[in-house]
């Protein structure tokens, strides 16, 4: 019997890395990295990174893998990240999964075949975009694909682009390819739940405490390693505030706020993300400083409670227009 994947997923402060270590230690597992922005080397603190010396001696995978001057790929990471499960389960241990970046989440757990890309024809279309704007282009692709159109904002070039790229590149509807819940092996993925008054509080606390703990030298640090020159890495969420507040264009009490509000609105995008997923178990982690002894036995619970029970039946009919993240 294979050995099933356990998924630890939800929004961004909702104590996901610790109740990950909790199951690594009882369930003999090691701890596989989900979250996009974890895969860049340096990028530590405005990222909630665990220290190595924090990781209790569990093996972490797919953290400090990628240079701040490169971009992050859907593509690269699935073959990577699923090589890692594989090795840990060959070492008779249990693959822990955990992160907020959906999209990566699903790329390990769910038959997800991912479209091919060409730089030559996705620089065309981003100068075509800068040239005509991205309106028209989402015009483009809505007269194209309504189905996309409908899953992508109108004003994200980025997701525009790919779309249409996609479209050029296969000939089909970029629609097509986004995601299906349809897992490729065994898993059980647990949700943590904390009440959105909360887990504001937990977001703004976080926000002061990443610019207290030397996120601005942080940042200064990776300049020098070119991380203006990267398209990701320099836009994540609180690298940008520390750039701004570096460049002079802001304050650093200006920067703490932005910092929180851009937090929450991106873990009100994660909780559209997770909360549609039927398969997902939800558990109720309302103090996220800690790990209560409740949660880490019903998350217990669950995982054995999956071993005797079938899988879900593939949804891909239901409604995906959270999948709007889909832009590897």
């Amino acid at each position: 019997m294979t050995t099933p994947i356990v998924a630890v997923v939800g929004a961004t402060a909702t104590g996901k890395s610790d109740l990950a270590l909790e199951l690594a230690e009882r369930l003999d597992g090691e701890v596989v990295n989900a979250d996009a922005m974890q895969l860049y080397r340096g990028m530590d603190i405005g990222t909630a990174k665990l220290p190595p010396e924090q990781r209790r001696g569990i093996p972490h995978h797919q953290l400090d893998v990628l240079e701040v001057t490169q971009e992050a790929s859907v593509a690269a990471y699935q073959q990577a990240a699923r090589a890692d499960l594989d090795g840990i389960r060959g070492r008779g241990r249990v693959p822990i999964l955990v992160g907020g970046s959906g999209l990566y989440v699903r790329a390990v757990l769910d038959r997800l075949e991912i479209p091919p890309t060409d730089p030559g024809l996705r620089a065309a279309l981003e100068a075509r975009a800068e040239e005509i704007g991205t309106a028209a282009m989402f015009e483009r692709l809505r007269a194209l694909d309504p189905a996309a159109a409908h899953r992508i904002q109108p004003a994200d070039t980025r997701r525009i682009v790919r779309a249409l790229e996609v479209i050029e590149l296969t000939g089909r509807p970029f629609s097509a390819s986004l995601p299906r819940r349809e897992l490729v092996s065994p898993a059980v993925v647990l949700g943590l739940s904390v009440d959105r008054s909360i887990l504001d509080d937990r977001i703004d606390a976080r926000a002061a405490r990443m610019f207290e703990d030397g996120l601005l030298g942080e940042v200064s640090a990776l300049l020098g390693h070119g991380l203006r020159d990267g398209f990701t890495a320099s836009r994540a969420i609180g690298y940008a505030q520390a750039l701004a507040v570096l460049d002079a264009q802001t304050t650093v009490e200006q920067a703490v706020a932005d910092t929180a509000q851009a937090t929450r609105r991106f873990a009100r995008r994660q909780e559209s993300w997770f909360r549609p997923d039927p398969r997902t178990i939800w558990l109720p982690a309302d103090n996220p400083d800690r790990v209560h002894p409740a949660l880490v036995e019903a998350a217990l619970t669950a995982v054995r409670a999956s071993a005797t029970r079938p899988g879900p039946p593939d949804s891909a009919g239901r409604d995906e227009r959270h999948t709007g993240e889909w832009a590897p």
